[in-house]
């Protein structure tokens, strides 16, 4: 409950005055329903009281019929203005909350990051925040309205009918909608989480059956998956069943809580009339009334009935804003930047293992350096030590003058670029998957970097920067696709390259080629390789290995 209290300080920090706006017309729209039906309780058997005593001729209808229309009036007025303000503002905050959120898993952790499937990010960004919306619409502020409407109302019957009248209405609207809330909430939360989870593992399968369909005919799998998406489909929708099911139940509830206050208002008052303490047109009033404010209970019968699914969302969406803090300071930015290691020690992730032991080595500005050794020695790890998205255990790595602890985020990610062993391509032009790493980068420096790594001829047999990539890089071959990549890393123009298997999937010849063409785009730059290719060990300056 705590994540669900954050997430809508969130909202409200973003839309503060709409959301109090709104939240005033929802009191107001409240007051003025249970104000209407009082008033033309009362109007009614008042008139009725006078025409049977034979006043009817001097009893005042103009005053309390006006106002009954000015509170029908107003009541249509306020809940339309509600809506609208309590609505855009809590899209608005969504809106914010999805760039947020987005931010987050960008500047995740790298070890967080790289257990933060495709599917699990979009649902984060789609269905959990989208479940966040009932957060302000369908459970503070209807609460919130429903107290301060109840409280205005106690005070009303108070003193227009009566304290046993007040109080009966209030502990019996209260009491008997915490019961109902919480017997509610207590069988659908589990619900609404398990609907939500098999609503999120319907849409992986069917994401998976439709983009590897091809892949899962070839395998004769095709079949399987799609009967394996009609299950969990058919789960998602029985789940669903039940939690409506017990939505209905409270709504039943909540119609006879509303009938045995609105009949226990109606005993006290007449009891009150046959003692001479009020007249009957004010036992009425409270009638009336007490039958308006079961207006105030009744959205909480879909707020109990979602609160686990938002519960569960808000969990995970406040896990995912939380940002790494900012380093120390930024560095100053300098220009051919000498890489140092001092008795670097690194254990494996989530692990008191080490898997690299006091290694010390320097790269020089204009220098390449291969880090060779078998599969598992650590060349990756040690690669993203020195981009700072692993801890290390002992020793000290320095950029410049700099610890790159020391260096603030932002200043290392331009000194210092990885080319991991797997790199995303999304769907789009060869232009929009190089541009973004150099937005401002024009068509000709595009064409220079593809020269670089021996990929411009095969894109100009094609539709040149135009040539359309599919998601994960469809359309290119593996080494087409490395390539690409490689080339994004080098519009960075880091003053520290660092290359994990950089030339794997191409022949000697290409590869070499590429090679010598990464060191001219980027002459002055020290660049450290996790080499398994001989070609690679062949063209760095020096080689240190691994055990």
């Amino acid at each position: 409950m705590i994540s669900l209290w954050q997430v809508f300080l969130t909202i409200q920090r973003e839309q503060p005055v709409a959301l109090l706006r709104g939240a005033l017309l929802s009191v107001a729209v409240l007051v003025m329903g249970a104000a209407l039906l009082g008033l033309s309780g009362w109007f009614i058997t008042a008139a009725a009281a006078a025409g049977l005593a034979g006043v009817g001729a001097v009893f005042d209808v103009f005053r309390p019929s006006a106002m009954v229309r000015f509170l029908a009036l107003g009541r249509a007025a306020a809940r339309y203005g509600e809506r609208v303000l309590t609505h855009d503002a809590t899209l608005r905050a969504l809106e914010v909350l999805r760039l947020r959120l987005l931010g987050g898993l960008l500047a995740a952790p790298y070890a967080r990051m790289v257990r933060i499937r495709g599917a699990q990010a979009l649902n984060r960004l789609t269905a959990d925040v989208d479940a966040l919306d009932g957060v302000s619409l369908r459970l503070v502020l209807p609460v919130m309205a429903g107290l301060v409407t109840q409280l205005i109302a106690f005070v009303a019957l108070w003193a227009l009918v009566g304290l046993p009248v007040a109080v009966w209405v209030l502990l019996g609207y209260l009491a008997g909608m915490a019961a109902i809330f919480w017997q509610t909430m207590r069988r659908a939360a589990p619900l609404s989480r398990r609907a939500e989870v098999a609503a999120q593992a319907f849409r992986s399968r069917l994401i998976d059956l439709i983009r590897a369909r091809a892949d899962l005919r070839v395998y004769g799998r095709l079949a399987a998956q799609a009967e394996a998406t009609r299950a969990a489909d058919m789960k998602r929708i029985d789940l669903r069943r039940e939690q409506d099911h017990a939505e209905r139940l409270a709504g039943a509830a909540i119609q006879m809580l509303g009938a045995v206050v609105a009949g226990g208002s109606l005993w006290i008052g007449i009891t009150m009339v046959q003692a001479g303490v009020i007249a009957p047109a004010f036992a009425a009033l409270g009638f009336f009334a007490t039958l308006a404010l079961a207006e105030t209970i009744a959205p909480l019968r879909r707020a109990a009935s979602e609160i686990g699914r938002m519960v569960e969302a808000a969990r995970r969406v406040s896990r995912d804003l939380a940002t790494p803090a900012p380093g120390a300071g930024e560095a100053v930015a300098q220009s051919a930047l000498p890489l140092v290691l001092e008795g670097v020690t690194l254990h494996r992730p989530r692990s008191e293992t080490a898997i690299v032991t006091d290694m010390s080595f320097a790269v020089a500005a204009g220098e390449t350096l291969a880090l060779t050794g078998p599969s598992g020695s650590g060349k990756s790890t040690l690669l993203l030590a020195v981009a700072q998205l692993h801890s290390v255990a002992a020793g000290r790595i320095t950029l410049g003058d700099l610890s790159v602890e020391d260096w603030g985020a932002q200043a290392l990610r331009q000194s210092v670029t990885l080319l991991p062993q797997r790199s995303a391509l999304m769907s789009g032009t060869v232009r929009e998957a190089l541009r973004l790493a150099a937005p401002d980068s024009d068509d000709a420096v595009l064409w220079q970097v593809l020269e670089a790594v021996q990929l411009a001829g095969t894109l100009r047999a094609r539709e040149g920067l135009e040539t359309h990539i599919g998601a994960r890089g469809a359309g290119l071959s593996g080494g087409e696709a490395r390539r690409l990549t490689l080339a994004r890393a080098l519009l960075r123009r880091p003053d520290v390259l660092l290359l994990d298997e950089p030339t794997e999937g191409l022949d000697e010849e290409t590869a070499l080629k590429a090679l010598n063409g990464i060191r001219g785009f980027l002459p002055e730059a020290a660049i450290l390789i996790a080499a398994h290719q001989a070609v690679e060990i062949g063209f760095s300056d020096r080689a240190v290995g691994l055990k």
